[in-house]
């Protein structure tokens, strides 16, 4: 069966770049999005996140006909489900926003329909999902029931792009295609080929859930062991910049670099998918996660040590001295602010410190709710000229350009080595 219709569920950071794929390739893309403005806004041709060619790419998709947004699912060929998998208290999964989506599309399934969840999910997610599908559409059989006769095929197929890059990296990355079935692992290939240059590797749906899970975990643990060096840097007045340039030169060594934590909807969010199902057995995992957690708390003790070294020195009161945060991102040159630790750090500033607070972040023109009333979004140039702390958070381009040389202030916390 050809898709002549396609639907994606979720029009974020991921759901808006896959509509605009398909439609790209003369695919009628249906976008559906609880989120009113969100609709409206990519109706008009427009993209509500900041993206690399993303807006071309739907304002063309829009203008000749083959993307619509909505808010209430439609009937389609195949449905693609793309929204939030965040954790609840204590780290537990949440997937509520992937069971409301499922059964907003059951009402419209018809034989012959394949389902795919790419949302970052727990091992057997996707089982579940085909379980909320059975149970309000008795009229139809789902692979759990009919295997390879099944009239609805479900499959998993979890994305690996990197912000800032999605255009180009949803296209030629490979994709893992974990199909309740081989039926449905080969229709999900056939509907990725439409766009995906790279490679469609088929398994089953749990393995292809927890490679997912597994690639960010693997991440995690190596991003901690760079924020660890750090920390045990700082301890021994050692530059850990140097330290790694100088380590990464033994042929078998590559550590990455360390930052502020950890942050976006994937790294800092799915180690704890498999702490939750596998607690006694994840013991490393856990402690990569806790580390890496736990070191915007140990930034923000390096932030208030420097403010009392300026008060100490300038002999001014806490009310009159400023400090400037640079970034919120989660990660450089974007605007998603998903689990940041830039963000955490910023808000842990402005409730401690009794003076002004300024924010630089060039890709965001409006504070978050979080940060309302407690910051003041400010312009580079300002932050530099008038704050008496810096505090380097995300090492956007923007930032980069300035040199070192350049910076007056002698009071600066830098997470990411720019100015050190």
């Amino acid at each position: 069966m050809s898709f002549s219709t396609i639907s994606v569920i979720g029009l974020g950071y991921i759901g808006l770049p896959t509509v605009a794929a398909f439609a790209s390739h003369r695919k009628r893309v249906i976008g559906v999005d609880i989120n009113q403005n969100t609709v409206d806004t990519i109706n008009r041709g427009e993209i509500h996140i900041v993206e690399p060619d993303l807006d071309k790419v739907v304002k063309a998709a829009v203008s000749d006909g083959y993307l619509q947004a909505c808010t209430v699912p439609v009937e389609a060929d195949a449905y693609l489900i793309a929204v939030p998998t965040p954790f609840k208290e204590q780290h537990e999964p949440d997937m509520a926003y992937v069971e409301a989506a499922a059964r907003s599309i059951a009402p419209v399934l018809t034989p012959g329909a394949l389902v795919i969840l790419e949302s970052t999910s727990p091992v057997g997610t996707t089982e579940q999902m085909a379980e909320w599908l059975a149970d309000m559409r008795p009229d139809l059989t789902f692979p759990q029931q009919a295997g390879e006769q099944a009239q609805v095929n479900i499959a998993y197929c979890p994305e690996r792009v990197l912000p800032g890059q999605v255009m180009v990296e949803l296209i030629n990355n490979d994709r893992v295609i974990g199909g309740m079935t081989p039926v449905c692992s080969a229709r999900a290939s056939e509907l990725y080929k439409i766009f995906l240059k790279g490679e469609c590797i088929e398994t089953n749906a749990r393995t292809a859930e927890m490679c997912k899970l597994t690639e960010n975990s693997f991440r995690d643990v190596n991003i901690a062991f760079a924020n660890e060096l750090s920390l045990i840097c700082a301890d021994q007045g050692i530059d850990v910049w140097e330290l790694i340039r100088l380590a990464n030169r033994h042929p078998r060594v590559n550590i990455l670099k360390p930052g502020p934590g950890v942050g976006g909807h994937c790294i800092a969010v799915d180690p704890w998918f498999i702490v939750a199902q596998n607690p006694e057995q994840a013991r490393l995992i856990r402690t990569a996660r806790e580390v890496n957690d736990h070191k915007p708390h140990w930034v923000m003790n390096q932030v208030k040590a420097t403010v009392a070294d300026c008060l100490a020195e300038s002999g001014r009161r806490a009310d009159d001295v400023r400090i400037a945060c640079f970034g919120l991102a989660f990660k450089p040159d974007i605007d998603d602010l998903r689990e940041s630790p830039a963000m955490e750090i910023a808000q842990l500033i402005a409730d401690w410190h009794r003076g002004e607070t300024l924010v630089v972040e060039p890709n965001v023109h409006h504070l978050p709710k979080k940060l309302e009333g407690k910051c003041t979004l400010a312009s580079l140039e300002s932050a530099l000229q008038s704050a008496d702390v810096l505090v380097m958070l995300v090492d956007h381009k923007a930032f980069k350009t300035v040199s070192g040389d350049a910076v007056s202030q002698r009071y600066i916390v830098d997470t990411k080595g720019v100015w050190r």
